[in-house]
């Protein structure tokens, strides 16, 4: 069924996506940037025809798997390349963590290590200028080999971010950024009007914003309209450890951008993280789960593998529920 704003929704290689309606098979390849004449495509379980990708129209409700030839030599790769990308830049870990409230450098590059992460979030501080060899972070996290996510963890304005993206970009040349504006102290919440007014000013000056933000899926595709690149609802209040308290909104912001969607805040352990994954998010971002476990660098470990995980189940697609009972065993032949 076609939605009042013409679009329908498919899902690509178990993504969910939503399309303008009365696209051919072949007008989807194109609009991926693939090449028609070089895919195969398997529509709701049925391989269609290449010589037919033009006259196919998709609907609403489509299964499709797209696949093509990849080059020989490192078959794990091949096999399963179940990357994700963001502004250009991709990534195999769908596991984002952050660098704060760690003992020391020591264990949170330890824990980064464990957590297989190839993004850490990263806040922008004053220079110890009373102490300037003191130990920094890029002594123990390499930049060049792990990403830096500037983050704006402390803002209240629109302003107080905007100014601090701009020095984190002298600093590191950064622009994929995450952004986030407080409303206030007690509940971390973001104050939505002032985090779209920095989304669209940021993205006009060439950031890439990857954007903390409610649960709320009108919002979501407003911060896509304005120019992020990413969008980061929360799970529950930073820090608490809460878990995912609502997995409905979620669900929706998911299925209603084409952004990649990444729970921010709120996951206290592995299930929580698997269960976002489960929803179809692109990925999870973590810190005080992490960092205030009794052991870190094991809870690291920990949550890679729940994010793996949530990602398999996702992918593989889970049972559908039933209001009662289904035997497992056969009942024809029954003693």
């Amino acid at each position: 069924m076609t939605n009042p704003d013409g679009t329908i929704q498919v899902r690509i290689n178990g993504e969910h996506r939503r399309i303008i309606g009365g696209m051919t098979i072949a007008d989807l390849a194109l609009e991926l940037g693939l090449e028609p004449t070089k895919v195969a495509v398997e529509r709701n379980l049925e391989v269609v025809p290449r010589s037919t990708l033009g006259q196919v129209l998709l609907e609403d409700g489509d299964d499709l798997e797209i696949v093509h030839f990849v080059g020989g030599g490192d078959h794990k790769v091949a096999v399963d390349d179940d990357s994700w990308t963001v502004a250009g830049h991709s990534f195999r870990s769908r596991l984002i963590v952050g660098t704060g409230k760690y003992k020391d450098f020591a264990q949170n590059a330890a824990a980064v290590e464990a957590s297989g992460a190839e993004i850490v979030t990263v806040a922008v501080r004053r220079v110890n200028v009373a102490d300037p060899k003191a130990p920094m972070l890029t002594d123990y996290i390499d930049p060049k080999k792990i990403t830096y996510l500037p983050n704006t963890a402390g803002c209240y304005t629109g302003e107080e971010a905007i100014r601090t993206l701009r020095l984190a970009r002298e600093a590191g040349g950064w622009d994929l950024v995450k952004l986030e504006v407080l409303g206030e102290a007690k509940t971390l919440y973001p104050d939505m009007v002032e985090t779209l007014r920095a989304t669209e000013i940021l993205a006009k000056e060439g950031f890439k914003p990857m954007v903390y933000c409610v649960d709320d899926p009108i919002a979501a595709k407003r911060l896509e309209d304005v120019g992020a690149v990413a969008i980061m609802p929360l799970g529950a209040p930073i820090g608490s450890g809460l878990g995912i308290q609502n997995r409905v909104t979620i669900r929706l912001i998911v299925e209603g951008t084409s952004l990649p969607v990444l729970v921010d805040a709120g996951v206290g352990t592995a299930s929580e993280a698997s269960a976002a994954m489960e929803l179809g998010c692109a990925g999870v971002l973590m810190n005080t789960a992490i960092a205030e476990a009794k052991n870190p660098v094991m809870m690291a470990r920990s949550m890679k593998l729940a994010v793996e995980s949530g990602r398999l189940a996702y992918r593989a697609g889970r049972m559908g529920r039933r209001m009662y009972a289904d035997p497992s065993s056969p009942l024809a032949g029954l003693i």
